[in-house]
């Protein structure tokens, strides 16, 4: 398409839109501000959204969002063809591809749609008739710019300010589990700061020495409470942590939902953690942030208009594709030291001193 057919779009004839957004936590919840801010524009359209099952969570129950589809794990070709013609029967006006990956796009590609909007991406030019670039000539887009811009390509003026970031609120039995753990454990009079130790893969991975070094100071601050937060396959790291700090922590790893999650944040003092899906949730909340950042770089993928202190280091190696490190030692986040992060952690917490490990 080019500009001049640019200009002749008529965003109110868009009537039912589709948004893709495939793989992870983070990714997910950074899209929540161009859901809202193409709502805000198009109030009587149909906006449904493909999301893969595991992550479906974060989008159900999102009042701008009329359907969430959820994409089932582990298909075969043929069932995913399946699930190809299935959307091509809804006959949507609009297709947003949030993410340019090899299934999203063929599902972008097979919708049928009129209007296919994605990222100027090598070798799949041909299957978006709306393109734009992921950077910017001198510099970088942040993930959610990225977004707002394919909702702006379709000739939608957007207000200010800007949308935040949304996860839905938690269920009934949800809010009752999370209030449960903080009875139990006295912890509303605490500064609770939810330390999550997962990485997702080894080029985030700060380590279980650093991690626990870092609670290990934070405990001896008077009033404060830790909560360890990860996933199930993060279970022996918080029992390695567990046993090496020298005050009893309290751990939800592998033992909270993505919403719980949000909720246990939401009631937190501080979440401390490296760029990743729980840190962009912590995002979502007013729960002030400390964040690592290694492979990744902050213009990309800062938490989205949180209060927030950005721990990194300046290395030419940054930012990297993730699958080799050149140095092999992972410098840009080992480098990072237990002192530095602490140091940014007392700026959140008051006027808290040291005080004698928790017995």
């Amino acid at each position: 398409m080019n500009r001049k057919e640019k200009r002749k779009i008529d965003p109110s004839a868009l009537h039912k839109i589709l948004l893709i957004r495939l793989r992870r936590i983070g990714d997910v919840v950074m899209t929540t501000p161009a859901i809202a801010a193409l709502k805000q524009a198009l109030p009587g359209a149909s906006l449904s959204y493909i999301v893969e099952e595991p992550y479906a969570r974060l989008v159900q129950g999102n009042p701008n969002l009329d359907n969430v589809i959820a994409l089932p794990p582990g298909q075969n070709f043929v069932g995913f063809l399946r699930f190809c013609r299935q959307i091509r029967r809804e006959k949507y006006d609009a297709v947003i591809d949030f993410h340019g990956g090899p299934r999203a796009s063929l599902l972008t590609f097979f919708s049928g749609a009129k209007l296919k909007a994605g990222y100027k991406l090598k070798y799949k030019r041909f299957i978006y008739n709306i393109r734009i670039p992921r950077s910017r000539k001198n510099g970088y887009f942040h993930s959610v710019e990225n977004h707002l811009n394919l909702v702006k390509a379709l000739g939608i003026i957007l207000g200010e300010p800007l949308p935040p970031l949304f996860v839905p609120q938690a269920r009934k039995e949800e809010t009752e589990k999370v209030e449960r753990f903080w009875a139990e454990n006295n912890l509303e009079a605490a500064k609770v700061i939810v330390l999550h130790i997962g990485a997702g893969n080894e080029f985030r991975d700060w380590g279980a020495e650093n991690l626990t070094e870092l609670a290990n100071m934070l405990t001896r601050l008077a009033g404060v409470r830790i909560i360890l937060v990860g996933s199930t396959e993060d279970k022996e790291r918080a029992e390695e942590i567990l046993r090496k700090t020298q005050s009893p922590l309290l751990s939800l790893v592998g033992n909270a939902n993505l919403i719980e999650l949000r909720e246990h944040i939401s009631r937190a003092s501080l979440f401390v953690g490296p760029d990743s899906g729980p840190m962009h949730i912590a995002a979502a909340t007013s729960t002030p942030i400390v964040a690592l950042f290694g492979p990744t770089l902050p213009a990309n993928f800062a938490p989205w208009r949180a209060k927030a202190i950005l721990i990194e280091k300046e290395l030419a190696c940054r930012p990297c594709k993730q699958r080799r490190c050149l140095t092999e030692d992972f410098r840009c986040l080992r480098s990072i030291k237990p002192t530095e992060v602490y140091e940014a952690c007392q700026k959140f917490l008051g006027d808290g001193s040291p005080g004698e490990p928790s017995p």
